[in-house]
């Protein structure tokens, strides 16, 4: 498995590298968005009582605490 798992990102890598800069920006910005969407639907089954409102509140809180305060 881990042998499959390597040759998978070692693809992934070559696949990246053959990309012009600008499509790797935009797949950056589809990942970003697609882990934001997973983040939110995480919080939605862990929390199912609570407003949109309440879970973008916690997702806020939570984001915060994955910032690099050295900048």
């Amino acid at each position: 498995m881990e042998i499959k798992k390597n040759e998978n990102h070692q693809e992934y890598i070559k696949l990246l590298c053959s990309m012009s800069p600008e499509k790797r920006l935009l797949k950056s910005f589809e990942l970003n968005e697609f882990a934001k969407k997973l983040f939110i639907t995480g919080l939605k089954k862990r929390f199912p009582d609570l407003s949109d409102k309440e879970i973008k509140k916690i997702y806020l809180k939570r984001l915060e605490k994955c910032f690099n305060r050295n900048y």
